[in-house]
């Protein structure tokens, strides 16, 4: 059996070298353990396909005006000014020092939320997980139509097991369930289909977090509905039609508490 943490911090680690955090010992150590173990490498592919086709679809917006001229507020210049030179040789572009504010900003607003609340999934997280899921030779862990044989698999692999309903009757079996790593921790994924299609529903702890209805988006071709319900947040993607993701989404909200 696979050792579930042992798992986790390597794909925790698998991001930050993809990402260029590690230094270069710990880079060197991935780049060996990647050669020595086909799995870890075969991950890293997907992750790179997956990064691939984001910045093929959802290409990188320009910042907008408002936003310089609130930056330009902030640290003390006048609309359409350039920041005065550090030392006579140097002259640092107002771009470079956008950029270093945003990026402190970024971190400390990252670093803050970590400690005063639960890390919160979002769009581009849950697209990353289900793509990657429909590129692995089966999107999920554990293949069954029986919610008392897939509600179990997760007890010991996540804090607590999902609510699972079998909506075959309504057209939306069950096919099974997966992990997935949202911001660095486990998160269930119940998998339905659809005819053809594939739709993962992933729940997110969110203790405290108030209910709130079905809001929708799209992102690189896919439906996503998100919405919070008893201290879990759900999101609902896949490239199903969006009258008929409400559809489903409506039927699991509506359904039995499992047994």
């Amino acid at each position: 059996m696979t050792d579930l943490p042992s798992m986790q911090d390597d794909l925790v680690l698998l991001h930050a070298y993809l990402d260029g955090e590690l230094d270069a010992a710990a880079g060197l150590e991935m780049e060996r353990r990647l050669a020595a173990d086909p799995a870890l490498a075969a991950e890293r592919d997907r992750i790179e396909a997956v990064r691939a086709v984001l910045r093929e679809r959802l290409p990188r917006e320009t910042p907008s005006p408002e936003l310089r001229a609130r930056i330009e507020r902030a640290v003390g210049l006048a609309p359409g000014s350039e920041p005065p030179p550090l030392r006579p040789s140097v002259h640092p572009s107002w771009s470079l020092l956008a950029a270093s504010i945003a990026a402190t900003a970024v971190v400390a607003s990252l670093a803050t939320s970590h400690l005063v609340a639960p890390p919160r999934a979002d769009a581009g997280a849950v697209l990353s997980s289900h793509v990657r899921a429909l590129m692995a030779p089966q999107p999920v862990d554990v293949a069954s139509s029986e919610r008392h044989t897939v509600k179990p698999w997760f007890n010991g692999r996540v804090v607590e097991a999902p609510r699972v309903v079998n909506l075959a009757a309504s057209g939306f079996p069950l096919a099974g369930g997966r992990i997935d790593v949202i911001d660095g921790r486990p998160a269930p994924a119940l998998v339905y289909t659809r005819r053809q299609h594939v739709i993962s529903l992933i729940a997110v702890a969110v203790p405290g977090r108030a209910d709130a209805a079905p809001a929708r988006e799209t992102a690189a071709g896919y439906n996503i509905l998100r919405w919070t319900e008893r201290g879990v947040g759900y999101w609902a993607i896949s490239d199903l039609n969006a009258k008929e993701l409400d559809e489903f989404v409506q039927l699991f909200r509506t359904a039995p508490a499992d047994g």
